[in-house]
């Protein structure tokens, strides 16, 4: 069983950044893929990046590639969002999810945990 509470969302200019975190409970927290979905008002949830357990691979949607930057400090059970270049568009309620063992299928929101989210706002 894995507890996920993300922070550090809150107000920014565009163009502007901020840094989520994801902290997990659990002892095995090295063995889980941690991803970040968003959901703006009206829209379905989408994939916004995942970093795989093992190797930490990493993977992005393609609207935020070369903006945001997933990592992971398993020590500290946390799993960071560096997100910079901030747009209008990317403001949305942001969640991390987690599964253990997860190989393949990164973007599909079928995680098994669930953090409550954090609401990012951009103001133009």
């Amino acid at each position: 069983q894995v507890q996920l509470v993300e922070s550090g969302g809150g107000l920014v200019q565009a163009g502007g950044s901020l840094r989520l975190s994801c902290a997990a409970s659990g002892r095995t927290f090295s063995a889980y893929t941690v991803a970040w979905f968003r959901q703006a008002p009206g829209k379905e949830r989408e994939f916004v990046a995942a970093i795989g357990w093992g190797s930490g691979s990493t993977y992005y949607a393609d609207s935020v590639k070369g903006r945001f930057t997933i990592s992971r400090d398993n020590a500290k059970n946390t799993v960071y969002l560096q997100m910079n270049s901030l747009k209008p568009e990317d403001t949305a309620v942001y969640y991390c999810a987690a599964d253990r063992w997860r190989r393949s299928g990164y973007s599909d929101p079928k995680y098994n945990y669930w953090g409550q989210g954090t609401q990012v706002t951009v103001s133009s």
